[in-house]
């Protein structure tokens, strides 16, 4: 299916692919053009987009979508401007923000995290488990909350535009008349079988089929490669961290793992059910018991309406003042430790309360965050051993003239890959990086080594090509069999098309559809009921069926499309029944309405976009734009 597609792209395909692209950067407005080299890639009335943030955008593109390498240059400057379009766009929302005043309180930021389940332990947010969450997937807990401020800011703009649309009566109805309608077609049926003995392939055909289409059927360019390779991860297997290195980076960084200070409780609760005050006599009534001496636990446990808590003789565990808000966080963390108070009455019930331990504010136990601090060190000791190979990687080509006396130098070993083409493949993968570096000239004609590609932060490698095979064309004789199909496919195509429009003809002229169906050698079905969104029904039918105009009384709407098996099919729609939305049940009628109403207010969002967009000032660096060379 990807065959010769870098010569496609040129056609149909790049249409299509460059039409999906162009799906994600809906909003285009006009702009000013500098042609000055520059360090930002675009400013949106003032504030600059940086080049790097850009490139990154572009190579995530790239990462994402790997056909996109093959992009012709004319068209992956297109897809860089289109990348570009998407930052401008978010930093117009961005700005519009900023000056609106729109906030997220860290109490809503902090709520999100602490009910994000991966940062929980037994249902419960913990701290340590945030922390190490964060560590293995690159973040520090600073740059992670500021992401997600950004986003909850972004999402409060979207969600007051989409909440606000509003779908007319009038108009849901006609949706519903549409999305219901029926049509009754009569349907005949002609597959390539039918046309056949009708198909004449010739040697001058096939002769001149391949040399009319001169990019068919190519071995792709191609390159046997050995190269030498450093990961981060190879490099980390070997580090390790020793129990004083631990202790000594605990006291350095104790300011970093500061606690406030927490509060062990434990507590009784009796829900007001169905009478408050009798709730509360109890709650009296079990705190005079635990006054004359009988001991809590076994109160809690016989007494307690809190089912998680009871049978642990109401221990609420260790608690932050953040976490224990209104009269009985109050409660707790004014005691003093030993103290009994109650009853405390909150929207629960009533709560007899002990505090059991006061933890003073500081820094967490050193066993505590040992998990984290191992992990830590570990990670800065593999960024600098990383570096260190990457060092004498570089030291070792300055000299070297042979991949091995590069392997040599750093005890790596020599991998190979053969047949490596500017698609990418395994083991190397379709880094843009390992491509222009494979294939530039000098590496490609083997009279250099390439220079130290840093494919990201964790992975660098150094290439020496041993065979380059350039792009060529497979002799006719090995491709005659695919020249012949493709032929037959062609000409069979133009005479069931030939065929769909002779029985067309026959039934405008009087012909029944069935006797005119047999005429041509395609099979007739008796007219059947179709819907817009039936999943059983061939798609391309379907559609071609639903664009038909409406038939009138005696003249039915007669059509031909080509169908999803590889044939033709006819189609005579002989009536148009519009659809019943009474019929449908009120709760499928209001979900749809509500899913509608939304869809209605993404479209609101993208106008209100596309406005900030045309009244912004945009000055985008033309040079930016320019596509590299990563063919």
């Amino acid at each position: 299916m990807l065959q010769n597609l870098r010569e496609k792209f040129t056609g149909w395909i790049a249409a299509a692919i460059l039409a999906l692209i162009a799906v994600t950067f809906v909003f285009v407005g006009g702009a000013n053009f500098a042609f000055i080299g520059n360090n930002y890639a675009a400013k949106v009335d003032g504030v600059e987009i940086g080049l790097g943030q850009f490139e990154q955008a572009y190579r995530d593109q790239l990462q994402q979508n790997p056909e996109f390498v093959q992009l012709p240059e004319n068209l992956r400057e297109n897809l860089r401007r289109n990348v570009l379009e998407q930052l401008i766009q978010q930093r117009v929302i961005d700005n519009y923000l900023s000056e609106a005043g729109y906030r997220v309180s860290d109490e809503q930021l902090m709520s999100l995290i602490q009910q994000t389940p991966d940062f929980q332990v037994d249902g419960k947010f913990d701290m340590d488990t945030y922390r190490q969450v964060l560590l293995e997937n690159g973040y520090d807990p600073a740059s992670f909350e500021r992401a997600q401020r950004v986003t909850l800011v972004r999402n409060q703009l979207q969600r007051a535009i989409r909440g606000s649309a509003i779908l007319a009566p009038s108009s849901y109805r006609r949706y519903l008349n549409l999305a219901g309608e029926q049509r009754i077609v009569a349907l005949a049926t002609l597959n390539a079988e039918a046309v056949a003995d009708d198909i004449s392939i010739t040697d001058d055909m096939v002769t001149a089929y391949y040399d009319n289409n001169p990019t068919l059927y190519q071995v792709p360019e191609s390159a046997d490669v050995r190269y030498v390779e450093i990961t981060r991860s190879d490099v980390a297997e070997s580090v390790d961290v020793s129990e004083q290195e631990l202790r000594e980076y605990y006291e350095f960084n104790k300011d970093r793992y500061l606690q406030d200070e927490q509060r062990r409780a434990s507590h009784i609760l009796i829900t007001f059910g169905d009478d408050a005050a009798a709730a509360e006599e109890k709650a009296q009534a079990l705190m005079a018991r635990i006054n004359a001496g009988e001991p809590f636990e076994d109160i809690a446990r016989a007494n307690s309406e809190d089912t998680v808590t009871a049978p642990q003789g109401g221990d609420l565990g260790t608690l932050t003042r953040s976490q224990m808000p209104g009269d009985l966080g109050s409660a707790i963390f004014s005691m003093e430790e030993g103290a009994v108070e109650g009853p405390i009455e909150t929207e629960f019930g009533f709560h007899i309360v002990r505090l059991d331990e006061i933890i003073e504010q500081g820094p967490l136990p050193f066993e505590q965050v040992r998990a984290e601090l191992t992990a830590e060190l570990q990670s800065q000791k593999a960024d600098t051993l990383f570096l260190e190979r990457e060092r004498e990687m570089s030291d070792a080509l300055f000299d070297a003239d042979s991949i091995d006396a590069v392997a040599n130098a750093i005890g790596a070993e020599v991998r190979t890959v053969e047949g490596f083409t500017r698609n990418g493949g395994e083991p190397l993968g379709n880094a843009p990086e390992i491509i222009d570096a494979v294939f530039d000239d000098l590496v490609l004609s083997g009279e250099q080594l390439s220079d130290i590609v840093e494919v990201d932060a964790s992975r660098s490698l150094v290439f020496q090509v041993t065979e380059h095979y350039p792009a060529m064309r497979r002799p006719l004789e090995e491709v005659r069999d695919q020249v012949v199909g493709a032929l037959r496919t062609q000409q069979a195509e133009m005479l069931m098309a030939e065929k769909a429009e002779e029985m067309i003809a026959a039934v405008k002229g009087g012909a029944e559809f069935a006797e005119a169906a047999e005429a041509i050698g395609a099979e007739a079905s008796d007219p059947v009921s179709m819907r817009r969104n039936s999943q059983d029904a061939d798609q391309f039918v379907t559609a071609a069926v639903f664009s038909a105009l409406k038939p009138t009384e005696d003249d039915p709407t007669l059509g031909s499309t080509r169908n999803g098996e590889g044939g033709y099919t006819v189609f005579s729609v002989e009536a148009v029944l519009p659809g019943r939305p009474e019929a449908l049940p009120v709760e499928q009628r209001d979900a749809g309405k509500a899913q509608l109403t939304d869809q209605t207010g993404v479209g609101d969002f993208i106008a209100f976009v596309q406005a900030l967009r045309e009244d912004a000032e945009v000055i985008i660096n033309e040079d930016a734009l320019a596509a590299p060379d990563i063919l």
